[in-house]
């Protein structure tokens, strides 16, 4: 702020304390309400288009009462997860962004006395990098989700390796599908949350053993899948309910009920099929068996519009970052350019119909440039988005009930899903990204890669066709 500068007319009042009284400045209210409306724009112009219509809900922005904003805060300040308190809330532009509660039924009306299951999934990347520009022939191999899992495990930010591999889930095989959902049961870190009647009832921690959860989350299924309470309590019948569980979940995921343009995309699934670092491959491996590559993704599920839109990732972070580099150099000699580059919006039709290009010979422009880095965040929003699976008990002998139905074995299940977290990645992060990216591929190469090749030579499979060169003495 510089004096000679300032304009009072340029400030609002905003309440006060005892010894104190807030002011702020009227652009800051009119930045986060653009803000919030470019949420909800890009939501509605973008990833609308490129997943379906039921499976997007943008919300609107709306204008609150600003001390029902400051006692909300404090009111749920001590409910918030302790790694994010160190991030304070807006408490003094007033807008916020109005969205349907996902954890509920979002298709059609339903009977409120009905249980709703509810089950989030947080499926991360879903392909191994094909791009030229991979630098790290590692990255080939083994997808960024398992690499990430040791670094994170090494820094303390979870206590052990999850067996989830994101190709599995994404493979359309579903045998793999019910191994990287089990796996995500037994550790489900932050990929995965169940809610009943919308309060949290599993989100597994590290405090707690999974069987202990699994006994108390089956105590809360079993209604939604064996009704009759035919089942008896015990190993046998956790088991059984959460095979259930896993069962619903795939062929909902597998299921089509809504249409978009991801069509137009169409990059085409390149690179290995399967990660090398998934237990499930392994497992196999050791067996002396090949792991079911895939048996493709039905086209109009979820799954695939969303694998689709992260393969806008044309040209790895790698390829990725000179790109933005020419970007910035362009914005030092012309910073007045860029609200023309839409880097902060519009996210508009205009904007959609650039990332169907997918062209990757660079001819030197900042207009190719451009194109990519935003392919690119397109492609990490779609990477980190969630998918929310709303089931609930549907009445034999209703006709009326045009809701999306999957059956059980015991039950029918009225369904929806909707995709959560679809805010664009900013522009901003891309150099936290290409930094992140090598010290992820560094550590893994340098320790568990490095652990590995130490191993096999001592291992002589029976399987293998090999020679003994043995020296005289």
């Amino acid at each position: 702020m510089e004096e000679g500068k300032m304009d009072e007319n340029e400030w609002r009042y905003h309440g006060e304390g005892n010894k104190s009284l807030v002011v702020a400045h009227a652009q800051t209210s009119e930045e986060i309400f653009q803000h919030l409306q470019n949420i909800v724009d890009f939501g509605k112009n973008v990833m609308k288009e490129f997943l379906g219509e039921n499976y997007v809900h943008c919300g609107e922005v709306v204008q609150l009462p600003l001390e029902f904003v400051k006692q909300l805060c404090l009111k749920i300040q001590s409910e918030r997860p302790e790694s994010r308190c160190d991030k304070d809330l807006d408490t003094l532009s007033g807008y916020a962004m109005c969205l349907p509660n996902l954890t509920r039924l979002q298709t059609y009306r339903f009977a409120e006395h009905r249980p709703i299951l509810c089950v989030e999934i947080k499926p991360k990347c879903g392909f191994i990098p094909f791009s030229s520009y991979v630098t790290h022939e590692m990255k080939h191999k083994v997808c960024r989700y398992c690499m990430h899992q040791h670094l994170k495990v090494a820094t303390g930010k979870w206590k052990q390796i999850s067996k989830y591999c994101p190709l599995d889930l994404y493979s359309g095989n579903k045998q793999r599908m019910h191994f990287a959902l089990k796996s995500l049961l037994q550790e489900a870190q932050n990929n995965l949350k169940i809610f009943k009647n919308g309060e949290l009832i599993y989100g597994c921690g590290d405090a707690r053993s999974p069987v202990a959860d699994w006994r108390e989350l089956a105590h809360h299924l079993k209604p939604f899948f064996f009704p009759s309470n035919g089942l008896a309590s015990g190993p046998h019948c956790t088991r059984a309910v959460i095979r259930e569980l896993v069962h619903v979940i795939t062929r909902v995921l597998l299921s089509s009920s809504d249409k978009g343009r991801v069509g137009a995309l169409r990059p085409g699934l390149r690179g290995p099929r399967v990660c090398e670092a998934s237990p499930f491959s392994r497992s196999l491996q050791r067996q002396g068996k090949n792991t079911p590559e895939r048996s493709g993704l039905p086209k109009g599920c979820l799954l695939y519009k969303t694998l689709q839109v992260q393969m806008l990732d044309l040209l790895d972070i790698e390829g990725l970052y000179p790109l933005y580099n020419r970007i910035e150099r362009y914005l030092e000699e012309f910073p007045e350019q860029r609200k023309m580059l839409q880097i902060d919006g519009p996210y508009d039709e205009a904007f959609y119909q650039k990332l169907l290009d997918l062209s990757t010979e660079d001819d030197g422009t900042v207009a190719f440039a451009l194109t990519k880095v935003q392919q690119y965040r397109v492609a990490m929003t779609a990477k980190d988005c969630s998918i929310m699976i709303a089931l609930s008990p549907s009445l034999q002998d209703t006709s009326s009930d045009q809701r999306p139905v999957i059956p059980s074995s015991r039950s029918r299940l009225a369904f929806s899903v909707s995709v959560l977290d679809l805010d664009l990645k900013p522009y901003e992060s891309i150099p936290h990204q290409y930094k992140l990216d090598s010290k992820i591929v560094n550590y893994y190469s340098k320790t568990v890669h490095a652990k590995d090749d130490a191993v096999v030579p001592t291992r002589l499979k029976e399987s293998e066709d090999c020679t003994l060169v043995l020296h005289k003495v």
